[in-house]
């Protein structure tokens, strides 16, 4: 061997002991990073690409977002085209020459207020302000649909729901701003009602008339049911430990109904309140974002699939002047309250329970009427519309937002009114809103409707609707309710009865 060979071989061996040592280096670095905690800083200094792949992503999805929203890229919808789409949206929006009509007589009957014929124009007033909300609530869920294409279909449909409890939760608004809280109670209670049995059970008849059975999400029945039984048993607590004070003893049930009492249930009501909203908002970030469930992961491809009928600017400016007509409209057909429970000697359950939410159903009850004469039309004359095997089940989502969204929102908005409204409801009530949501719970378990459960929830709320007629509310509550002391309410309650 010589002397350059051996150098050479030097050399090589050299060259293959750094190589080793620093693959070996590098080995040692990798377990040591695999060992330490994903977010710890030395994991991020040794794996600094994790932070920019997330705000990378951020910032793609910001554009998305944004891109969706203007439609880059997609040909824009014209004004003019826009405002014909709305007016062709809906037959019910014939409906809208009452809503000029239903404000002419609000005036009329305010300038004759103190003559003795007014009794008819109350009447009359009640019943165009109630037509004229009707095409109003058809826009509202008109517009939503329209921003789903803008929104993407998760966000959408959160847009969807809110807007179609719109209607409810401006007369919440409205009776509160009144202070009828007891009237404000039973109409709560009756918009729960009304969505989980008569709008469900109408939409699972008319669909489900020619299939054996129609399908529901499973996953998102589930959490429904969940979300529904913990809404119903938090009114149920309140209501308990009321009823356990009351039977404590002669000298209990006569310390109960107190002004120190009703400070108990105030906060008791305001922490609630605050529990439910978090738990709506965790149920939120689940449904649209589970973690590592693709089958209830929300695709924004569906708004690839239609196009809008409406500019999203001129969709955005309508809801708003619908806000505005249907906050005037609604405190309008409040003021008429009185006459009518006078009057036409209705009493306040049963306004609050079945009639006040029946306003919001007028619009969706009227075009579910309409379509089924559609379809048998069409049967009759041999051209039948395809039956559809996925039930619209929308309402029990409405059921969710109001109960753990809209009544707490409405809850904080008292407490800062300074309106001692309380989530504690008579045991009719909390009976009534336990049974609708057993019941329903029970029609969805399995995921499939028909129209004969269909048909069981409208019978169940007509049976509602027919011991409300002579319900007269629990006095307790009314008491409880009221927007000046305790002991005042119940020092005129006594002067009242001691009158008869």
């Amino acid at each position: 061997m010589t002397s350059s060979d051996f150098r050479t071989s030097s050399l090589d061996e050299e060259r293959a002991i750094a190589l080793e040592m620093r693959e070996r280096h590098h080995n040692d670095n990798d377990s040591r990073a695999a060992l330490l905690p994903e977010h710890s800083p030395s994991s991020n200094h040794l794996r600094p690409t994790g932070r920019m792949d997330r705000a990378r992503s951020i910032r793609q999805a910001g554009v998305k977002i944004r891109n969706q929203f203007l439609r880059k890229g997609k040909p824009k919808i014209g004004v003019l085209q826009s405002l014909k789409a709305i007016a062709l949206s809906s037959t019910l929006n014939v409906f809208l020459v009452f809503l000029p009509l239903a404000w002419t007589m609000h005036f009329v009957d305010a300038a004759h207020e103190e003559v003795e014929e007014s009794k008819w124009r109350h009447a009359l007033a009640f019943a165009l302000c109630f037509l004229a909300i009707m095409p109003l609530a058809r826009l509202f869920e008109y517009g939503g649909h329209q921003m789903m294409y803008y929104c993407g279909k998760g966000f959408g449909e959160l847009i969807v729901v809110s807007l179609n409890n719109a209607v409810e939760a401006t007369l919440a608004i409205i009776l509160l701003t009144k202070c009828e809280l007891k009237l404000l109670q039973s109409t709560m209670i009756g918009v729960i009602v009304l969505n989980l049995l008569l709008i469900p059970g109408t939409a699972f008849i008319s669909g489900g008339a020619r299939v054996i059975h129609q399908e529901l999400h499973p996953h998102l029945s589930q959490l429904n049911h969940t979300l529904l039984t913990t809404g119903v048993l938090a009114l149920l607590l309140p209501a308990a430990y009321f009823a356990s004070i009351r039977a404590a003893g002669e000298a209990g049930a006569a310390t109960s109904i107190s002004d120190a009492t009703r400070a108990i249930f105030l906060q008791v009501t305001h922490g609630f309140a605050i529990l439910l909203l978090l738990v709506y908002i965790v149920s939120l970030i689940y449904t649209h974002n589970p973690p590592g469930d693709a089958e209830l992961k929300h695709e924004d491809d569906w708004a690839h699939e239609g196009e809008p009928e409406v500019n999203q600017w001129v969709c955005i400016a309508m809801l708003v002047i619908t806000i505005g007509l249907m906050a005037f409209t609604a405190e309008w057909l409040i003021s008429t309250i009185q006459f009518i429970s006078e009057q036409g000697h209705v009493g306040e359950e049963f306004f609050g329970l079945i009639l006040l939410p029946l306003i919001s159903f007028s619009a969706d009850g009227t075009v579910t009427i309409i379509y089924s004469i559609r379809v048998a039309f069409r049967h009759y004359l041999g051209n039948p519309s395809p039956p559809t095997t996925i039930a619209q089940a929308q309402a029990i989502d409405l059921s969710v937002q109001y109960l753990l969204f809209w009544m707490p929102f409405i809850v904080l908005l008292s407490w800062f009114m300074s309106k001692p409204l309380l989530l504690l409801f008579d045991m009719f009530e909390v009976a009534v809103v336990i049974s609708a949501c057993f019941l329903v719970n029970y029609v969805t378990a399995d995921a499939k409707t028909n129209w004969a459960e269909g048909f069981a929830l409208v019978t169940f709320y007509v049976m509602i609707a027919i011991i409300s007629w002579f319900y007269t509310g629990q006095i307790s509550i009314h008491e409880m309710l009221t927007c000046g002391t305790v002991a005042e309410a119940i020092a005129a309650a006594s002067g009242s009865g001691s009158e008869h």
